[in-house]
C-alpha cells in the first residue's frame, strides 16, 4: 500500500509571546489536535480568517514550526517530518522533495533568475559548485525548460529584483519544478499580484499538479481562487479544521460562519477580478 503523500495526526501548535510591560507572557493555540490525510496528488486549499493557523499547519507539514510536544505526527511521503514535537533527523532529506512558494518570493534579488531556479538543484548538488555556478549541460537544459514551462525563459539573464512580481513567482515555481518536488508548499502566492497575473500563476499551480502529478497544498485568503483552482478545501478557524471536502460542498452559509466580519474581504478573487 502506498504511503499518503501528506499525513497529520493530531497536532497541535502553541506560540508565547513575552509582553514587555507586564513582565510576564500570553500564550496562543495557534493549531488545536488538527489532523488531516493527503493521499493522493491532489490540489488543497488552506482557507480561514487571520489567524486562524492556515500558514502554521503549512510550516508545520515542512518542518519549519516545531509542533508541541507530547503527542501528533507529520508525515510526508511516508517519511516522518516530526512526531511530539521533536524533528526527524533526516528531515532535510524529506525537505527537498517539498517545493516551498512564499508570497515574497524568496528569490535572491542580486541573482538571476536561471540562478534562482538551477537553486533547486540544492541538495543534489555540493554546495561548492552551487557556490560557483558550475552546471552541467544537461543541468542547464533543465533549467532553462523549467523556465519555459512557466513563461519566462527569455528573463533568464536577468537580476532576480528587476522582474515584476508575477515574474518571480513564475521563477519560484520553476525552482520547485527543477528541485523534481513531489508536493509544493504555496503560502499565500498570490497575495502580492494583480487579479490577472495571480489567476495565472494559479494556473500555472493547476498545470503542475495535473500535468506533472505534483500535489499542491496553498493557503489563499480568497475563497474565490480557492473554489476555482482546487479539488478540496481545508477550512480552518481557531486552529480547528471546520470543513474538510470538495470545493464544490463549500456553502455560503458555512463561509459566514468561518470568516464572520471578515467574508467580504475573503471575496477578493475570480468574482471581483
Amino acid at each position: 500500500m502506498t504511503a499518503p503523500l501528506v499525513e497529520v495526526t493530531s497536532i497541535s501548535k502553541t506560540f508565547t509571546r513575552k509582553q514587555a510591560a507586564a513582565g510576564g507572557s500570553t500564550t496562543q493555540k495557534a493549531l488545536d489536535d488538527v489532523s488531516f490525510v493527503m493521499n493522493k496528488a491532489e490540489r488543497v486549499a488552506l482557507i480561514g480568517p487571520s489567524g486562524s493557523g492556515k500558514s502554521t499547519l503549512l510550516r508545520s507539514i515542512s518542518g519549519l514550526h516545531a509542533i508541541d510536544k507530547g503527542k501528533g505526527t507529520v508525515s510526508v511521503m511516508g517519511r516522518v517530518v516530526q512526531k511530539n514535537g521533536n524533528l526527524a533527523s533526516d528531515v532535510r532529506a524529506t525537505r527537498s522533495r517539498m517545493g516551498m512558494i512564499a508570497q515574497q518570493f524568496n528569490l535572491v534579488g542580486r541573482l538571476s533568475l536561471f540562478t534562482n531556479a538551477a537553486l533547486g538543484f540544492l541538495g543534489k548538488v555540493s554546495g561548492l559548485r552551487s557556490l560557483l555556478g558550475l552546471w552541467t549541460a544537461e543541468e542547464k537544459q533543465i533549467v532553462m525548460r523549467a523556465l519555459d514551462h512557466v513563461g519566462v525563459a527569455q528573463y533568464a539573464g536577468q537580476r532576480a529584483n528587476t522582474l515584476s512580481g508575477g515574474q518571480m513567482q513564475r521563477g519560484a515555481i520553476a525552482r520547485a519544478i527543477v528541485q523534481g518536488a513531489q508536493i509544493v508548499l504555496a503560502d499565500e502566492p498570490v497575495a502580492s499580484l494583480d487579479p490577472v497575473t495571480a489567476r495565472k500563476v494559479m494556473k500555472l499551480l493547476v498545470n503542475l499538479n495535473e500535468e506533472d502529478g505534483v500535489g499542491v497544498i496553498v493557503t489563499l485568503h480568497q475563497v474565490d481562487y480557492a473554489k476555482t483552482y482546487c479539488d478540496r478545501i481545508l477550512a480552518l478557524k481557531d486552529g480547528k479544521v471546520v470543513y474538510d471536502g470538495p470545493a464544490s460542498g463549500l456553502s455560503d452559509d458555512l463561509l459566514k460562519d468561518i470568516y464572520g466580519a471578515e467574508i467580504e474581504d475573503a471575496y477578493w478573487g475570480e468574482t471581483h477580478a
